[in-house]
């Protein structure tokens, strides 16, 4: 077999693992099968107060509170993964999942002393990373297009510092809208709650 072919091989059978793993993974999401739902609590966790559940327990409870933050992040999830099964559509999947397995992984980090999902995570965040890899010439070239400047010097400059005074006046009108609006809804519940 050539190289490119075993290569192609590889980078399938990554993108099918992926796609299988996190299919699991979504699925159970939006079945209400991952996180502690909301009305649905073991009785163990239902019983302990704030200051005695464990890391695991809180992040369970929270993540499982709201059904619509779960349905959000498994459909995600499964975009992303049914993305990875074309090779046109590969790279999107794999933008997609990225972010997701990044937070997955702070989330077992920081909250969780679970570790073979945490490992999991890791895999399939490694997977993903070396599709990319194999894709390297494409991301290259994506970033080469996206960055490529082909103005002359000080047109370019002159570009540079009008759209950095644009920039700063666009952030200041939004900055005080949202204030007014920040300010206009704390007002207003001010008013209801006297």
């Amino acid at each position: 077999m050539k190289k490119k072919s075993l290569k192609d091989i590889f980078e399938l059978a990554l993108r099918q693992c992926v796609f299988i793993i996190l299919n699991i993974y979504g699925i159970s999401k939006i079945l209400g099968g991952q996180f502690y739902m909301k009305g649905k609590l073991p009785d163990e966790v239902a019983n302990t107060t704030l200051g005695e559940a464990s890391s695991f327990s809180l992040a369970w409870t929270f993540m499982g509170h709201s059904y619509y933050y779960i349905l959000f992040v498994g459909i995600a999830q499964l975009i992303g993964v049914w993305f990875l099964l074309w090779n046109k559509t590969k790279l999107f999947g794999v933008l997609i999942l990225i972010p997701i397995m990044i937070n997955i992984i702070i989330f077992d980090i920081i909250f969780l002393d679970v570790y073979p999902a945490l490992a999991n995570a890791i895999i399939v965040f490694a997977m993903l990373l070396l599709i990319m890899f194999f894709n390297k010439e494409k991301i290259i070239n994506v970033f080469q297009v996206l960055t490529n400047f082909s103005e002359k010097p000080k047109v370019q400059l002159k570009r540079r510092i009008l759209t950095l005074a644009i920039t700063i006046i666009i952030i200041i009108l939004i900055f005080a809208f949202d204030s007014f609006i920040e300010y206009w809804l704390g007002a207003s519940k001010e008013k209801i709650i006297e």
